[in-house]
């Protein structure tokens, strides 16, 4: 499976992909668009590096899943394609689909695509440029507080030193 978002902002663009493996293995991605584009086309760019990332992958099945309502009913035919700067988004990403044995493309609502939605949107606020990469670590965690003010005094305490270092981050 793939979950794809685009989003656009007047400062940049971003696209956000998760795969879903057989296998239930999670793949996720974010990229930087380097160009300003309406939100159509982000949505376009994502589908498309999705399809593209797929391919290079020799996979042959593929069910895709998208928050765009216009794109995903213009590949299933069922909306027009009538901006003109998204025909050929539409024909190419129509051509890769094309490549699969088997492909099935379905909406999916935004409330239900919130990982995609959070990846593409985060990639604008870093605003990487196009030859920049970062890894961003996600950690599980939880903080647990002390059960009284009594049972902190108790306990041993750990001691942290700060020292003040004159070097550029």
């Amino acid at each position: 499976m793939m979950f794809f978002d685009g989003a656009a902002r007047k400062d940049g663009a971003g696209a956000g992909l998760v795969f879903v493996s057989p296998q239930r293995e999670i793949l996720i991605y974010s990229f930087v668009l380097i160009e300003l584009c309406s939100n159509n086309m982000a949505e376009y760019q994502a589908l498309i590096i999705g399809l593209e990332m797929t391919i290079d992958l020799e996979m042959h099945h593929l069910t895709v899943y998208g928050d765009s309502k216009l794109v995903i009913n213009q590949l299933k035919t069922e909306y027009e394609v009538r901006k003109d700067d998204l025909v050929p988004y539409h024909h190419y990403a129509i051509q890769l689909l094309k490549e699969f044995e088997h492909a099935t493309i379905e909406h999916e609502p935004k409330s239900e695509n919130k990982q995609v939605d959070g990846l593409a949107n985060l990639v604008v606020v870093l605003a990487l440029t196009g030859d920049e990469a970062t890894t961003i670590p996600i950690c599980a965690k939880w903080v647990l507080l002390p059960k009284s003010p009594q049972e902190e005094i108790e306990q041993e305490s750990n001691v942290a030193s700060v020292f003040t270092i004159d070097v550029e981050d």
